[in-house]
């Protein structure tokens, strides 16, 4: 091992993917140990760090090219001994000139003194805090004031940030290129805002609420924003008023790709129509719905088939289309149906579509889906009104390959005789479908060509099967 050329070795070690491994092969010599250690460039530590300085000084010190660091400390408890604090910031500053990406999560004793520290770190590209309720928009100010070249930035569930001059500074004089905030109790809708110029650099954007603590804020008219670069957006549990806020957001992204929205509240056909007359290059559009999160009164919020007519029609591009209901919400309160479903799928090169609690998709669903010939993957979770009938089209499908069955009580082993047999299929996955049985795939299966996998979860509560004969037939 010893003379093994200094390249090779490096390219042995590159190979071995996880830390217990290189440790391993650490051991045979000392020259593969000095070399591990100058190459090695990401860890990730947590509870058992002992004694947290210590451990944490000694690994800076041995792995001197650190560019990834991870510390995670869910699970934690007092007798696991101390957590990392500021200090171990101001370690981690000192010891790692190269840190690009850092990771924190469940660190609860870190406030903005170490924030204050990470500002030293003038190669940080890449920071993710989650559950740190222990800094604030103070912290954050002073974190990127010192981190000017921050292209990622993630806050989850950091629920004292309430001041947004960070917000302004980096939209002002930062490079910003993906925002992900989720559950931040103080941060709205309307404080995205005070991203300015930032917008501009934007490319990805991940917003949620938490919709069981939100604070009441009023918020002023939005002045047009441009977000020439911004290619994916995810809202989830978001207000959108009416010419306020993401409304008036939503008709100025032009090189959108992907959009997810999940329980956005006050959405309306205008809204949806005015996000497909600007993102001609959308590929993949996701809709969850809940119609009692809209209102049962106010009809101005209620999304129709006028929506999916406008994405049809504005995005030649889309490719995937996924449409989910909320659970426990009734099938007469559905606003949406097979008709714009269908020109959507007739208009667009739909390549994946998934249909949860979709209870006007039916037997005539299943057949226009004929006509879809780029369809590769299906998945249908959650609708009734799909039988056997309606399932032996999927033999006429031209592309698919990948089927996902889920909670749809029409579907019984017959109409599954004919579907596994196929040798189209290459994945079939069956889940929670109460007159689907093991014996009846057993049967089935014998005919299936071997590279399709099929996967039988759970069936219904009256028929759930025994997990080691789950087992035996996997």
């Amino acid at each position: 091992m010893e003379d093994l050329p200094y390249p090779l070795v490096v390219d042995i070690l590159g190979r071995l993917r996880k830390a217990s491994d290189r440790n391993s092969v650490s051991l045979t010599c000392k020259r593969i140990l000095a070399i591990d250690n100058e190459h090695r460039q990401s860890i990730r530590v947590g509870c058992r760090l002992q004694s947290a300085y210590e451990a944490l000084t000694s690994l800076c010190v041995r792995f001197p090219n650190l560019q990834t660091v991870e510390i995670d400390y869910s699970g934690w408890t007092s007798v696991l001994g101390k957590q990392l604090d500021d200090q171990g910031l101001n370690i981690l500053a000192c010891h790692c000139p190269s840190l690009t990406n850092l990771t924190l999560s469940f660190c609860t004793y870190i406030t903005d003194v170490g924030l204050a520290h990470l500002a030293s770190c003038s190669n940080l590209r890449s920071l993710k805090l989650n559950f740190i309720p222990g800094i604030s928009g103070r912290g954050m100010l002073s974190l990127v004031v010192g981190c000017k070249d921050l292209l990622n930035l993630s806050l989850v569930r950091c629920l004292n940030v309430r001041s947004f001059e960070w917000l302004e500074y980096l939209g002002k004089f930062g490079n910003l290129e993906e925002l992900f905030i989720k559950n931040c109790r103080a941060i709205g809708e309307g404080d995205l805002i005070k991203l300015g110029p930032g917008w501009m650099k934007l490319k990805r954007l991940e917003f949620k609420m938490d919709c069981d603590f939100r604070y009441a804020k009023a918020y002023d008219k939005l002045v047009a924003l441009r977000c020439e670069s911004l290619r994916e957006l995810s809202l989830v549990n978001c207000i959108i008023s009416p010419g306020r806020g993401l409304s008036c957001m939503l008709g100025m992204c032009e090189a959108l790709e992907k959009v997810h929205l999940d329980m956005c509240n006050g959405i309306t056909d205008g809204d949806i129509a005015a996000l497909a007359s600007k993102s001609k290059r959308l590929k993949s559009f996701s809709l969850h719905l809940s119609p009692g999160f809209f209102g049962l009164t106010n009809v101005s919020y209620r999304l129709t088939d006028e929506c999916l007519k406008a994405v049809a029609c504005g995005c030649p591009n889309l490719e995937e289309f996924r449409l989910v209901y909320s659970k426990g919400d009734f099938p007469f309160f559905f606003y949406l149906s097979l008709d714009g479903l269908l020109t959507l799928i007739q208009s667009c090169p739909i390549r994946v579509l998934a249909l949860e609690a979709a209870y006007f998709f039916d037997d005539l669903g299943m057949e226009a889906l004929c006509s879809a010939n780029l369809l590769s993957t299906l998945e249908l979770v959650q609708c009734p009104k799909i039988s056997d009938e309606g399932i032996q089209f999927i033999n006429r499908y031209p592309l698919l390959t990948t089927l996902k069955l889920s909670k749809c009580v029409g579907v019984t082993d017959m109409g599954l005789k004919l579907l596994i047999g196929s040798k189209k299929l290459e994945w079939l996955m069956v889940e929670d479908c109460p007159w689907i049985t093991l014996e009846g795939i057993k049967e089935r299966k014998k005919n299936c060509m071997a590279e399709c996998k099929i996967h039988l979860y759970e069936v219904s509560t009256f028929m759930r099967l025994q997990a080691s004969e789950r087992d035996a037939f996997r």
